[in-house]
């Protein structure tokens, strides 16, 4: 994970005499506004390559105006011409569909913000990595779904890949300098999400909006999902294994409410560093933004004394049975990870689409998965592999969702 010093010695050198030139992919989700917030701050610091967004044109061509940029990328096919001629007049260039999205990610940057949701980020983050910048990762499905191909380019490309999930991102400041034998465990943190204290029959009449109802995070829907179910504790765990070549038994979650431990870090001396910060992902943006210095970040301070309690538990898998099930996934290894994320995309749509239940979330999962072990043993050479594998296992999910069919749903 940290390579490339030769390269990262003349990005920091030539900073001194030019902009960084930057590019977001996903600029419209809440990771990306994030990050445009921090570089509108000091935008004389920075030239803004590329930004794509999902479907969200109008929202896409104001931050491409605002920011400057030189390519601007709706990745639905449908939304070129509004982008267009939202554009007309300015310099911006403007594309449409994978093929512009893998254009955006690899025109030549110092760092790259990967905030594509889903397996659908997997090859744009790809192309990101393999033309060398700074690769700043907020999408935990990429190392998912194929980490081992995925770190495997990172090496090749001798690049540096920058967790921007709070957790990871707070591992890799705890570890620095620690020597890997010495670390005895990983701890990440989770909330516990809005339905901690929930019963079993509370959570299985649970509606989306509850689930939405993030207790201290704002995030998109399907990461907030995740919280409500763990699950995104869980795909955090596959993800630390391939950042940091961490075994299974070195990794560990733990609840706490506050969300301001993000990651403890347990040595062989007996020595637990930790890193703080109020619940604001404007703090691991601006680490990786800035790494391997500091920078200014507009978050709340965090006081001690005026917050008076940290708590923590252990998280129960008998109400959220999804950290279990990443738990096995780890364990399992193979292609078993692209199926969990592949079933767990499709259940979290279905779920918000009201077809079926909050606790039938988990439950598609583990019936994908045990639908599905020849394929979870599954070889594969190449993100085609990944990707196919990835649709085979959606087409299985769906088949099941019939199952898990919620009273009174539409379909």
């Amino acid at each position: 994970m940290f390579s490339s010093l030769t390269s990262l010695t003349v990005d920091i050198e030539t900073r001194a005499v030019r902009p960084r030139r930057i590019s977001v992919l996903g600029a419209t989700g809440s990771i990306g506004e994030s990050t445009l917030d921090l570089i509108g701050r000091d935008p004389s610091s920075y030239q803004v390559v590329a930004l794509t967004g999902g479907c969200n044109v109008t929202r896409l061509a104001e931050l491409a105006v605002q920011h400057r940029t030189e390519l601007a990328v709706i990745a639905d096919p449908r939304g070129y011409a509004t982008l267009r001629d939202a554009l007309v007049g300015t310099d911006i260039e403007v594309g449409a569909g994978e093929e512009a999205l893998l254009e955006a990610a690899g025109r030549p940057a110092d760092w790259v913000m990967a905030a594509i949701v889903g397996a659908a980020g997997l090859k744009p983050t790809l192309e990101a990595v393999r033309q060398g910048s700074l690769t700043a990762l907020a999408n935990k499905e990429c190392l998912v779904s194929a980490g081992d191909i995925f770190m495997a380019e990172v090496a090749r490309a001798k690049t540096t890949l920058l967790p921007v999930d709070s957790e990871h991102s707070a591992a890799m400041q705890a570890m620095a300098g620690c020597r890997p034998e010495r670390i005895e465990r990983v701890c990440l943190t989770a909330s516990g999400g809005p339905f901690r204290c929930w019963s079993v029959d509370q959570m299985r009449a649970a509606r989306p909006d509850q689930a939405l109802n993030h207790p201290n995070w704002s995030m998109g829907q399907k990461v907030t999902i995740d919280s409500a179910t763990l699950m995104n504790k869980g795909l955090e765990l596959l993800e630390a294994h391939h950042l940091f070549s961490l075994p299974v038994a070195k990794l560990d979650v733990l609840i706490h409410p506050q969300s301001i431990v993000h990651c403890l870090v347990h040595l062989s001396d007996g020595s637990v560093l930790a890193q703080l910060s109020c619940p604001d992902m404007r703090t691991p943006i601006a680490y990786s933004l800035a790494w391997p210095e500091r920078m200014a970040a507009p978050t709340k301070r965090l006081d001690l004394a005026e917050l008076g309690t940290l708590s923590f538990e252990a998280p129960d898998e008998h109400r959220f049975p999804a950290l279990r099930l990443a738990r096995e996934v780890l364990d399992a290894g193979g292609s078993a990870g692209t199926v969990l994320n592949a079933a767990n995309e499709v259940a979290v749509e279905a779920f918000l689409a009201e077809k079926i239940g909050f606790l039938a979330i988990a439950s598609l999962v583990e019936a994908t998965l045990a639908a599905n072990t020849g394929l979870t043993t599954s070889r594969r050479g190449s993100v085609d592999d990944v990707l196919a594998i990835d649709a085979e296992a959606r087409a299985s999910a769906r088949s099941l969702l019939a199952r898990f069919a919620s009273p009174g749903a539409t379909g």
